[in-house]
């Protein structure tokens, strides 16, 4: 096993133990991070964050950190783990497993290692330096992302209308009516799906780079593709469409950019 991927393992361990206490219990208090609107923040998010910056000062002292909750930490190594403790805060508070740990190891061009871990159910999805798979309570199993399917067959998985401006709304709707089946509201487990070969495509809009740096590493290495709007590297976050195969990618982009 490459030595780093033991890294990130260990921070979705701490992560896991960090957050599981605080996971379906009554009366959690979430903190509203805006003024306009509804952002939750846990002490299930800072305690799971600072676990895992914790590993990296004893374990990996000469990187970057880029965390949801505590900002920038420059490094030297060129190398920069990229961490959103609880991607799915109103799903954690809601009690819904559909929240994760997101953990990203990315370098000047975008993230080359990543996880998506579902502490409660136990998964744990992999992707990157040769691995491509899923480990949780029925074994290990490989990642493979699904092909060979139209996008009027497709399965499409969305936050929608949930966030995004209205004109962003539309073009996924444009999609929407072209699948088979639409789904919302799954945060990052769409993603893991995807790279699990359950469903056919993801999108979405205003992420930041610690929503899509796991996923994209996790995805791709199951050979899908993750760009933004315009077919561009998405790694900053922002508009995100995944998708299983390159031809069903192509479909979607079109219906996105139709308007």
């Amino acid at each position: 096993m490459h030595a780093l991927a033991d890294v990130a393992f260990e921070l979705a361990d701490v992560a896991r133990n960090a957050t599981l206490p605080h996971f379906r219990v009554p009366n959690l208090f979430a903190e509203n991070k805006f003024a306009d609107g509804f952002d939750p923040v846990t002490v299930a998010d800072r305690d799971a964050e600072q676990a895992m910056r914790d590993v990296l000062a004893r374990r990996r002292p000469q990187d970057g950190i880029l965390g949801e909750e505590f900002g920038n930490t420059n490094g030297t190594s060129g190398l920069t783990w990229v961490l959103d403790p609880i991607d799915g805060t109103r799903g954690f508070i809601s009690g819904t497993p559909t929240w994760g740990v997101l953990i990203a190891l990315s370098d000047s061009d975008g993230p080359i290692f990543g996880l998506i871990d579902q502490p409660y159910i136990g998964e744990r999805f992999i992707g990157g330096f040769g691995i491509a798979e899923l480990r949780g309570p029925r074994g290990t199993h490989p990642n493979a992302a699904r092909t060979g399917v139209a996008l009027s067959d497709a399965t499409v998985f969305t936050t929608f209308p949930e966030v995004g401006t209205p004109d962003e709304r539309r073009a996924f709707e444009r999609v929407a009516r072209t699948a088979r089946l639409a789904r919302y509201g799954m945060d990052c487990y769409a993603y893991a799906l995807l790279a699990a070969g359950q469903i056919d495509l993801v999108i979405e809009a205003g992420l930041n780079p610690y929503d899509i740096q796991g996923p994209i590493a996790v995805i791709q290495a199951a050979g899908g593709i993750v760009t933004d709007w315009t077919g561009e590297p998405a790694h900053d976050g922002g508009r995100v469409l995944a998708a299983g195969s390159a031809e069903i990618h192509a479909e979607a982009l079109r219906l996105l950019q139709e308007g």
